[in-house]
C-alpha cells in the first residue's frame, strides 16, 4: 500500500512564552515552556485528534501551526513550504489554505458584524469577491452548515452557541482551505449539540476532502472522529498511533490512565475494570522535570528517567511512543 500523501509535516516545534521580572528594566528571568518540541505528520484526508489534560500546550501547538502564534523555534511544513520562514504576503497567501474552528463560539465572533458580514470577510480581505459575489456564496454556506441563509442580516447575539459555532464552521470553509484546526470546536457545546457540530464537520470532511487536527480533550469523542490520535503531557507528545491501537493497545503509562478514566457502557465490564489513578500534580510548564516530563507520576519511574529525554521513538508499525521503559 502506497504511503498517503503527507499535508503537514511538524518537526521538533517549540513554543515558549518568556517570563519577565517586575523592576523597572524588565529582565528575562525564564519561560513557560508550553509546547517543547513535538514531531508529527499529517496526512491528506484525515482527521488527526490531539488529546490531553487542559494546560498541556494543545491550543498553543495548534495557534502556532498556522502561525497565529509565531514558533520560538522549528519547522512547520504545509504543502512543501515551512511556514515558520513566511512572513508578510506570502505567509497571508498561505493562510487561505488553512483555516481554525475556535473553541468559545461566544468570543470568537465580532458583536458588531452581521452573520453575513462575519463569514464573507474572509473573501473580500483576500480579493476572492466582490461584495455582490460574496454575499451570495454567504447564503450558499449558511445552507450548507444547516443554518436559514436568511439568518444572514442577523448579529451573533441572536443565535445560540450551537448556531454559533455552525457560523465559526461556515467562516472557516468560505477560503475553501484544505487544513482546518479544531481546537476543541464542542466543548463550550450542551452535549445534546456536540454530536450534530461533530456529524456537520464529519459530513463536511467527506464532501470537501478535508484534513482535520481535532483537539480536545474528551477521549470518547476522538475516538469518533479521529483517524490517529497524538497523546500530549507538558508540552510533549507521548503517544502516537492509529485510533483504534491506541485504544485497545496503549503502551505510554499517562495514555493508560488516561484511557483507563473513559467510562465503558457495559457495566459488568466497567465494574471489573482496573482504574489508574495518578499521584501528584502536573508540574509547572515553567519549570518541568529532567528527562522525562512525567517522571513525577508515572509508576514505572526508573533512574533513566530523570537523567535521560526518551527518544520519539516507532516501536510498532505507526505506533510511536517517548517512553524508556517501552521496549
Amino acid at each position: 500500500m502506497a504511503n498517503p500523501e503527507v499535508i503537514l509535516k511538524v518537526n521538533d516545534l517549540v513554543k515558549h512564552f518568556p517570563v519577565f521580572n517586575q523592576s523597572l528594566f524588565r529582565k528575562q528571568i525564564g519561560a513557560v515552556r508550553a509546547v517543547d518540541g513535538i514531531s508529527f505528520d499529517v496526512r491528506k484526508g484525515e482527521t488527526l485528534g490531539l488529546v490531553g489534560e487542559s494546560g498541556c500546550g494543545k491550543s498553543t501547538a495548534g495557534r502556532a501551526i498556522l502561525q497565529l502564534l509565531r514558533p520560538t523555534s522549528g519547522e512547520v511544513v504545509f504543502d512543501g513550504v515551512d511556514l515558520v520562514r513566511l512572513k508578510g504576503e506570502p505567509l497571508r497567501k498561505m493562510r487561505r489554505k488553512m483555516q481554525m474552528i475556535f473553541q468559545d463560539p461566544y468570543a470568537s465572533l465580532n458583536p458588531r458584524m452581521t452573520i453575513g458580514e462575519i463569514i464573507g470577510e474572509p473573501l473580500l480581505v483576500h480579493n476572492l469577491a466582490s461584495k455582490t459575489e460574496a454575499e451570495e456564496q454567504v447564503q450558499a454556506l449558511l445552507k450548507l452548515v444547516g443554518l436559514n441563509p436568511s439568518f444572514a442580516n442577523r448579529y451573533p447575539h441572536e443565535f445560540s452557541g450551537g448556531q454559533r459555532q455552525r457560523v465559526g464552521v461556515a467562516r472557516a470553509l468560505s477560503l475553501n482551505p484544505s487544513l482546518i484546526v479544531c481546537d476543541e470546536p464542542i466543548s463550550a457545546l450542551d452535549v445534546s449539540i456536540q454530536a450534530q457540530v461533530v456529524n456537520l464537520l464529519e459530513d463536511l470532511q467527506h464532501q470537501f476532502n478535508l484534513t482535520y487536527i481535532f483537539i480536545a480533550h474528551d477521549l470518547s469523542m476522538v475516538r469518533h472522529i479521529s483517524t490517529r490520535v497524538a497523546v500530549m503531557y507538558l508540552g510533549q507528545i507521548v503517544e502516537l498511533t492509529d485510533r483504534d491501537e491506541l485504544y485497545h493497545n496503549p503502551l505510554h503509562p499517562y495514555a493508560q490512565a488516561l484511557l483507563s478514566a473513559v467510562p465503558i457502557p457495559d457495566p459488568e465490564v466497567e465494574a471489573k475494570r482496573q482504574r489508574q489513578i495518578l499521584e501528584g500534580d502536573v508540574p509547572s510548564p515553567r519549570n518541568p522535570p529532567s528527562g522525562c516530563h512525567f517522571r513525577t507520576r508515572c509508576p514505572l519511574a526508573d533512574t533513566i528517567c530523570a537523567e535521560l529525554k526518551p527518544a520519539f521513538r516507532e516501536v510498532l508499525p505507526d505506533h510511536f511512543v517517548a517512553c524508556h521503559m517501552v521496549k
